[in-house]
């Protein structure tokens, strides 16, 4: 087996099972791997550098194919509610297929690793069947010091095989694309994608599983920090606007996507950042729309012109979920070591499709809580494949599909955390004013970033409140350079008895939905919507 590049010879592929390979490329580098992907014709070249690559069939995740085994070690601990299962000898069976599949081929490897803390990181080591699968990884995760690799044992590794079809009835799967894993051997095996987001999202799902018995939160959001130090968080789903929001000039970003919250603050999984593209607006996101122009950079399903190679990012025909990955470093603005404090403000970001929230509002910390776990949001376009335009959805914790414990396990992580630093909570709303998806307008971005700088400023700590009458939170009156009517949803509607209805749909899907969660405290089951209003001691609560 001929290999290239720099290993740990004494745990190479061989320790994996494989047997017959052709050759496996060893943590190439970006300069390396984009001439192969470009060489193999796996991927094109942007007039501005970037790689260019399609992800075939699936332009987002697949999350109804996601399978974890069933043993005696998770049997008790996964949310099998939440998650398809597989035996161990199912497992084994499609594990030794996958050998089989890529006997006599070349892959690529990369040895990297998923968190920033290094008391709490988890070493990852990815074989893929693409080039640019390999860089796409090695651009999202963090590159350990190259003189580590001698001796670079993984306690995760991911078999990434697109071209691998499963067989529903041979490995006990859906369909013929699969993404399984093994908490107990560490071992993570993707087949019949070549979505990229998977690869990233299976690291996202150990750590979800591993860090809570190490009382460390792991949490899908964005992280940034202030000049005086002063950490935000932001929760949300992909579309909400988590890279977005954390990517403001006036702070330094820790990452966009995922990190963890223990005893020392809040830690990057990530080295990199994972985009949507789609009509881009250079103006209102510079940051992420000059890290995407750059050699290094990985654009996902992005039209290119034919003749001038320039990138089209207002072009969704193949797919609204276009992507670009880049490195941390392309940032202007970023916090090197991915670590920082602990959170001083706690924001849940929520694409209201119904356009009956409004664009801020703060949170007592019973309903951050019935907010977290409720998880409303609406599905944004192309983000999972068969979602065509937004659906109101509720995602507990923000990211149910990469939750492998209980929603309460997070839950009460989450609520000791911002109890014991005192966080202060908000929820804004990015999604839709004037009415609902299809008739009114999505939130402007300037008004969001407006609003978002002055709750983390403290500004709006003692500013003047209404309370919701149907979701009960606290809402600024007036804040400096934010129209005032977008501050009152209502106002905003055309006819205002359409936007009651409307209210009340949703107030009324948030009760069905936390049916669910009858086992936590009255306090926060009652701290979510009610159809009755009786929310007269919210905002005194929620000073």
């Amino acid at each position: 087996m001929r290999q290239t590049g720099e290993w740990n010879p004494d745990h190479g592929a061989e320790a994996f099972g494989f047997d017959g390979l052709a050759g496996v490329n060893w943590n190439l580098t970006e300069a390396a791997l984009v001439e192969r992907a470009i060489r193999r014709g796996e991927a094109s070249l942007a007039a501005t550098g970037a790689l260019v690559a399609e992800t075939g069939s699936h332009t987002g995740r697949s999350p109804k194919d996601k399978f974890i085994v069933r043993d005696a070690a998770t049997e008790n601990e996964v949310w099998w509610d939440n998650a398809g299962a597989l035996t161990p000898e199912q497992f084994d069976l499609l594990k030794a297929d996958f050998i089989a599949h890529v006997a006599g081929r070349e892959l690529f490897a990369q040895d990297l690793h998923g968190g920033a803390d290094p008391s709490n990181r988890l070493k990852v080591r990815v074989f893929t069947e693409y080039a640019w699968h390999s860089l796409f990884i090695r651009t999202l995760l963090i590159e350990p010091e190259r003189a580590d690799l001698a001796r670079f044992r993984p306690d995760l590794t991911i078999v990434d095989v697109p071209s691998f079809q499963a067989d529903p009835e041979r490995h006990g799967v859906r369909s013929k694309t699969v993404i399984a894993i093994d908490f107990a051997r560490g071992v993570v095996l993707i087949g019949g994608t070549a979505y990229a987001g998977e690869m990233k999202k299976s690291v996202f799902t150990a750590l979800n599983y591993l860090l809570p018995k190490r009382n460390v939160m792991p949490m899908h959001c964005s992280a940034n920090v202030g000049k005086a130090g002063d950490v935000a968080v932001f929760f949300g789903l992909s579309g909400t606007g988590k890279t977005t929001l954390s990517a403001d000039p006036e702070r330094a970003l820790i990452g966009d996507d995922e990190h963890g919250w223990g005893r020392n603050g809040v830690f990057n999984f990530e080295g990199g950042c994972y985009a949507k593209t789609i009509r881009l607006d250079p103006k209102a996101e510079p940051q992420i729309a000059g890290a995407i122009r750059r050699f290094g950079a990985v654009l996902e399903n992005v039209a290119i012109d034919p003749v001038t190679r320039q990138p089209d990012f207002d072009d969704g025909t193949r797919t609204e979920n276009t992507r670009a990955a880049y490195p941390l470093r392309f940032v202007r603005n970023v916090h090197a070591s991915g670590r920082a404090g602990h959170p001083k403000n706690v924001v849940m970001l929520t694409a209201d499709a119904f356009g009956v929230m409004p664009p801020i509002a703060r949170l007592t910390p019973a309903q951050a809580m019935h907010h977290f776990l409720s998880g409303y949001t609406a599905k944004v376009a192309g983000t999972e494949n068969g979602v065509s335009e937004p659906q109101a959805t509720f995602s507990t914790c923000f990211g149910a599909p990469f939750m492998p414990r209980r929603p309460e396990v997070y839950g009460e992580l989450l609520k000791s955390l911002i109890a014991e630093h005192g966080a202060d909570c908000w929820l804004v709303n990015t999604g839709w004013t004037g009415g609902g998806y299809g008739e009114g307008r999505r939130m402007p971005i300037a008004a969001t970033r407006a609003l978002l700088s002055a709750a983390l400023s403290g500004a709006l700590k003692d500013v003047e409140t209404y309370v919701d009458p149907t979701f009960g939170f606290a809402v600024p009156t007036d804040v400096p350079g934010v129209d005032a009517k977008l501050l009152r949803p209502r106002d905003t509607w055309s006819d205002p008895a359409a936007y009651d209805r409307a209210a009340r749909r949703l107030a009324r899907m948030f009760q069905k939905n936390f049916e669910a969660f009858s086992e936590v405290d009255a306090e926060i089951r009652e701290a979510g919507p009610r159809l009755g209003g009786g929310f007269a001691n919210v905002a005194a609560a929620a000073e």
